[in-house]
């Protein structure tokens, strides 16, 4: 006789919340659909004279709106990523910074006159040998160009 397997014992796999609905999307599609049916109605009982003006509009309206939510929708997902974009955490402390990881560090030009702190300087190294650019370690750290791109170049010759 075969028997089944309790259903929540069995399961390999937690229980999870369901998702977030996603009540924008729904909003959208519903109010596209809205104006599909106004608009059958109104090319259905305009005068046949009237017709071609109306589907006219009617088109000159669905591009309109296509054009308003094509710009929301770019908005709304650049800003994400924006936001989803990681940083450079705002402390540092030296147990990140080892002899293996700080090979080739062009100390002498890195330290000059008005030179940010080591810590920062490291990090930058770090950066450069994982392959970010000098603009991209300059605007997260807040360091000069003068000062990034020196390292930056010796960490291309190190690799």
């Amino acid at each position: 006789m075969w028997t089944l397997p309790h259903p929540i014992r069995a399961s390999a796999h937690p229980i999870r919340a369901l998702p977030h609905p996603h009540t924008g999307e729904g909003a959208a599609v519903l109010g596209l659909l809205t104006l599909a049916l106004l608009g059958t109605v109104l090319l259905a009982t305009a005068p046949l004279r009237d017709r071609p003006v109306a589907g006219g509009a009617l088109a000159a309206v669905g591009v309109s709106v296509f054009l308003v939510v094509a710009a929301l929708w770019h908005h709304y997902h650049r800003a994400a990523a924006r936001r989803a974009r990681p940083t450079a955490p705002a402390a540092v402390d030296g147990r990140w910074f080892t002899a293996e990881s700080l090979a080739g560090f062009p100390g002498p030009a890195a330290w000059g006159p008005g030179a940010p702190g080591r810590d920062r300087l490291y990090l930058a190294w770090i950066l450069a040998t994982q392959g970010h650019d000098a603009a991209w370690i300059g605007h997260r750290l807040g360091l000069p160009a003068e000062v990034v791109h020196p390292l930056v170049d010796a960490a291309r010759e190190r690799r």
